[in-house]
């Protein structure tokens, strides 16, 4: 086997890019090839806030990849956008490799799967290997064992919890009463309009900034940065199913949801993707609940939030995804009577010897 560490080569872009698309199905690939290409060209919109080392692995063909990535006064190593076929001998000298890059540059130890950065993608499933949804972290059923076959040890875990359908006869009294409390004392719960997305992204990067920094992997990045980022979030959203809370006119609380697109959002270049992706955002068939949060003096306004959203589905009759929570948040435990199936993440982690 071998090891090719590469920078910008166009014949090593393209077998980066390659793999997954020998290793997964139509159906299942969540990799977007142009963004892929961007980050390899460091091209991205993050790309000034890291620094990445990025190797694939050849025996008779490519079979492996990964990219280490650094940040400055970080000692942490992120290993990320790992990929490699199902063989044991594959994933150790994969593995290896990685550990040896990182011991010789210094690291204390590596953590992921992380894709560079917090807001590209980090996480490996599991559990539930049937399509994904939209947003997932989406991998084969072999890597968990592969990674802790080779030394790495799980350091976080999440759930994403999918909720059966609720129509208008559903009550949920105690956040009805939340909202209904809230609302008594001046909040406004509503959603953005089409033409308020750019205003409604900056309130939500205001906010994410103070309220997950203290997650796992989490790095600052700048709000211009940050807009640019998500601006394509635009194209696949129904606002009727975003929320933003306000206090005194300052926004206090965010809800961000989108119709559940599979992978179809990652392959828009075949033309019968758009068309499905337009028919999905007019005719959702189910809803992925993506990001939420509430500022710490404003407690139990995420209650409230929560009952905005569910009275949006009770009107569509429509399942949805409360999706990758960090276990211990409380998050985890709304409508929990309506819990139907639990998908499972983790992060792991190991120390350089």
């Amino acid at each position: 086997m071998e090891l090719v560490r590469f920078d910008k080569e166009a014949q090593y872009i393209k077998d980066f890019i390659k793999l997954p698309q020998m290793i997964y199905s139509s159906s299942d690939n969540m990799e977007d090839p142009s963004s892929m290409k961007a980050i390899l060209e460091e091209s991205h919109p993050l790309s000034k806030y890291f620094h990445l080392a990025k190797f694939l692995v050849y025996d008779n063909g490519v079979k492996g990849r990964f990219i280490i990535t650094s940040y400055d006064g970080d000692k942490t190593a992120y290993i990320g956008f790992v990929e490699f076929v199902n063989d044991a001998k594959v994933a150790k000298f994969l593995f290896d490799q990685a550990a040896e890059y990182c011991k010789a540059e210094g690291f204390e130890k590596i953590e992921g799967p992380v894709d560079a950065s917090f807001w590209i993608k980090y996480r490996l499933k599991i559990n539930k290997f049937e399509r994904p949804y939209t947003g997932e972290p989406y991998n084969k059923d072999y890597y968990l064992g592969l990674y802790k076959a080779n030394g790495f040890e799980v350091i976080e875990h999440y759930v994403s919890n999918a909720f059966e359908a609720v129509d208008e006869s559903y009550v949920n009294e105690k956040f009805e009463n939340r909202y209904n409390e809230f609302i008594s004392h001046g909040y406004e719960i509503r959603s953005p309009r089409e033409d308020e997305f750019d205003e409604a992204i900056g309130y939500i990067y205001d906010m994410v900034t103070t309220l997950y920094s203290d997650f796992p992997i989490f790095k600052d990045v700048g709000k211009k940065d940050f807009c640019e980022l998500f601006a394509s979030y635009k194209k696949i959203m129904n606002m009727s199913m975003t929320k933003l809370a306000f206090y005194e006119g300052k926004p206090v609380g965010f809800y961000v949801s989108v119709p559940d697109y599979n992978n179809l959002v990652y392959h828009t270049s075949n033309p019968v993707n758009i068309v499905k992706i337009l028919n999905l955002k007019n005719k959702p068939k189910r809803y992925v609940m993506l990001y939420m949060g509430v500022l710490p003096e404003h407690q139990g306004l995420g209650k409230a939030l929560v009952y905005a959203v569910m009275k949006e589905l009770m009107a569509t009759g429509l399942p949805s995804i409360g999706s990758l929570i960090r276990d211990g948040k409380i998050n985890g435990k709304y409508a929990s009577d309506k819990i139907e199936d639990v998908y499972e993440y983790v992060l792991l982690g190991k120390n350089i010897e």
